[in-house]
């Protein structure tokens, strides 16, 4: 099965979603399960995995509701709040969501350390209970906490989304490297390669100003735990989904056909247990 690990949906709300700025006006509008189907027949994809874009337990419920009348929606990453007191029912009561694979929070919004809050690394915990995963979206200079987080609590399947977003339009990828590399010393650890065209220049970008990131990501972790994802529809700021796919797909080439159904379906089938 060729799965799409990593997109989203909404009904656009300016206030809401206030960082959908001016200058990314091709995504200030609604975009739902109607628009991404046929994107994804004319590209081979047969599924994909719907992430959260807004921090509320309403979001969580929509990408559901989405997932049961869309069978082309294989699981649904929401939002929950990690920090609350009665975070263990909230876990109870979205576990009978078949769809419901795992949570992610906004992480790139708030301070450095925040990873390294003891309340919510108590909270990723509890994921564990419900064999639930964990999207890390983040920037580079938050590693330094991701890395904690995954060596503090083993036994939860953590993610990092977009490849943990690199400087690529600055060309910066050594201190990024030396962490992500650290990282995928992690067994309980799988990346994205995703979201990579909005990091680098949105007008001028090349396919070859991936490859330096992409050689770095394929080194360390491996075949077995890297997943596709198109990022759609924030993609369409900088390629089209075409392009985006084409991007990974090209460099994926040369390792063979096994490892591109790998990358393209089959780990994110075994991550998120589709």
């Amino acid at each position: 099965m060729q799965i799409d690990a990593h997109q989203h949906f909404w009904f656009f709300n300016a206030e809401r979603d206030s960082w959908i700025t001016e200058e990314m006006q091709r995504i200030r509008r609604d975009f739902l399960p109607a628009d991404l189907e046929p994107v994804l027949k004319q590209n081979g994809m047969e599924g994909c995995v719907a992430v959260q874009a807004d921090q509320s337990e309403s979001e969580t419920l929509f990408l559901l509701q989405l997932a049961e009348a869309y069978d082309f929606i294989k699981g649904v990453v929401g939002w929950v709040d990690l920090q609350a007191k009665n975070l263990y029912e909230r876990l109870e009561f979205f576990s009978q969501f078949e769809e419901l694979k795992g949570f992610r929070h906004v992480v790139q919004g708030e301070p450095d350390d925040f990873m390294m809050r003891p309340e919510f690394i108590r909270g990723v915990r509890q994921l564990a209970a419900f064999d639930l995963t964990y999207d890390i979206l983040i920037y580079p200079t938050q590693l330094k906490a991701a890395l904690h987080l995954v060596r503090t609590v083993p036994e939860v399947s953590f993610i990092i989304d977009h490849i943990a977003k690199p400087y690529i339009k600055d060309q910066k990828i050594n201190t990024w490297s030396n962490y992500l590399t650290e990282i995928a010393k992690s067994p309980n650890v799988y990346c994205k390669v995703s979201g990579m065209v909005t990091e680098a220049d949105w007008q001028t970008w090349k396919p070859e100003d991936f490859r330096p990131y992409l050689d770095v990501v394929f080194e360390h972790f491996g075949p077995n735990r890297l997943v596709f994802g198109s990022d759609w529809p924030v993609c369409l700021v900088a390629a089209e989904y075409e392009e985006m796919k084409s991007i990974v797909e090209d460099y994926v080439k040369p390792w063979g056909e096994d490892v591109r159904q790998k990358v393209f379906g089959g780990n994110a089938v075994k991550f998120y247990n589709l």
